[in-house]
Order: C-alpha cells, then structure tokens, then sequence
C-alpha cells in the first residue's frame, strides 16, 4: 500500500497542500466511512488505519499534510480500481492468494509477515481486501501509462539568459540590427552557448516561455520573455513532430497522463468526503 510500509506501493498524482482534516463519523446508523466514490465505501476504520500506517513509514515530523495524502490516495486506487472492472479485469482470488505469498518470501516468511500485519494494524480479511484493490488499480495504472506515447512534438532550442531588463533589450536590439544569435549566446555561456537541448511540452517549468518556442520555427527567435529566471530570448534551432522522448521525458510524461486520467476521473465521478476541515 502507498501509505504504509508494505513493499508496494502504486504511483498517485502529485498532491496539492490543502487544509488538515478531523475525523467525523458519515452517519450515527451506517458503518462510519472517511469517503464514497462513485456508491463505494471507504471506511472512516480503513483510512485511520492507513494514516496509521502512513505515519509509521515517514514519521509524524516528516508526514505533512497526512491526512489529506492518505485520503487521495485511497480514493485515487478506488478510482483506478473501479475502471479496471468497466474494463473487465477481474482480480481472483488466486492472484490475491500469490501476493500474499510473494510479500511473505520477500519480508522473511509467514511468521514475518503475520508479525508486520500485527505492527501495521492489518488483519488477513483487510490486508485481502487491500491487495485486491491495489492489484486492480496497478493493472489499470499500467494500461494507462502504457498509451503514453514514445514520440511527440519537440524543438531544439537555445537562449541568452540575463537579469537585467535593460541589458536583454540590448541584446534584443543587437540581434534585430542583425547580429548573429549563436555568437551573442556564447558571449553570455561560454560552456554550453546557451544550448536548451531537445525540449518537448511539460518540459519547459515557465508555460509562457513554453508558448512562445513553440511557436517559433527553425531561426526564429523571441523578444526578451521574463520569467522568475530572468530575461530570456529564445532561438529554434531545429523542430521535428515526432522525436522519441528521453528516458527521463517519457517517465516524466507517464506520469503526467496519469494525472491527467485520475483529474478527468474525479472530474465525472461523484466523490464524498466525510471529514471536516479545522
């Protein structure tokens, strides 16, 4: 489970800071639930038990925003579990039967793994239950990073970074009167001449900047752009539709169009939150 010291976990959307949470119970008649996604119950227990969990692995100094984490979570694996089944993928009993196996070989044996149940607050019918959402979520998870696409638009791109505002609009007026990009660039970076390297959307941490190079084409440049870096000119070097992202740019992408999954899935399901904010 991402939340407690089991040695799986499943890869969530990066979270958001929001307000610390208190526990109330759903209704006084009902089993207490923390949440309801889509008519699915997360008890007001699983979540305490979680946090518990959560708390155990990183540390209550180090577990900011706790509350709030764990809560996304479970509904991000209910989220992603409930597609699994619209899917048609089925979690048997076997498979669930196989993990627990596999988590007892890795921790050391059977008696290892009952002794870490008993620490971490599971019980055999909970942590079944666990493993079996988390098998339908990871199995949904995988087809979605599995359509990441390899190849996407990307520019070859290199700029004159200054931090002055008079400064840059020189350069700018240098370059207008025709002075040549590359060799102003070396003048301010000797070391790499200003070389951005092959960058592809996502991948630019300004979306003004990010804009502006890709709307240029091959030795074009920009006017001066300010950013929190400073003032920059861009220039495309070279433009290609289809480039194969690095490694990193295709991790960084995955997880990208799983946070783009999980925020449409939330945006069209119904979600229910039984906690109060203090």
């Amino acid at each position: 489970m991402a939340a407690c010291t089991q040695p799986t976990s499943t890869p969530t959307a990066t979270r958001q800071p929001t307000a610390t949470l208190t526990l109330s119970p759903a209704t006084a008649t009902a089993v207490p639930l923390a949440a309801k996604v889509n008519g699915e119950g997360i008890t007001l227990q699983e979540f305490q038990q979680e946090l518990e969990r959560y708390q155990m692995a990183f540390g209550t100094e180090l577990a900011t925003d706790a509350q709030q984490t764990v809560l996304n979570d479970l509904i991000d694996k209910v989220l992603l579990a409930q597609a699994a089944q619209e899917a048609g993928y089925r979690v048997e009993d076997t498979m669930v039967e196989e993990r627990l196996q596999q988590l007892a070989d890795q921790i050391g044996g059977q008696a290892v793994l009952e002794d870490w149940m008993a620490q971490v607050g599971y019980t055999a019918e909970s942590l079944r239950l666990a493993l079996k959402r988390e098998l339908a979520a990871v199995w949904m998870r995988n087809q979605i990073l599995a359509q990441t696409p390899r190849q996407v638009e990307q520019v070859h791109a290199r700029q004159i970074l200054l931090y002055s505002a008079e400064r840059a609009q020189a350069v700018y007026a240098e370059l207008q009167a025709g002075k040549d990009f590359a060799a102003l660039a070396e003048q301010f970076d000797p070391i790499t001449y200003g070389d951005l390297g092959w960058l592809a959307r996502g991948m630019v941490l300004d979306p003004q900047l990010e804009e502006v190079l890709f709307s240029l084409q091959p030795g074009q440049y920009s006017p001066v752009i300010r950013t929190a870096a400073g003032y920059h000119i861009v220039q495309v070097i070279e433009r290609d539709p289809q480039r194969t992202l690095t490694a990193e740019a295709y991790l960084s992408y995955q997880k990208r169009s799983l946070q783009a999954w999980l925020a449409q899935r939330r945006a069209s399901s119904q979600i229910e939150v039984f906690l109060t904010n203090n």
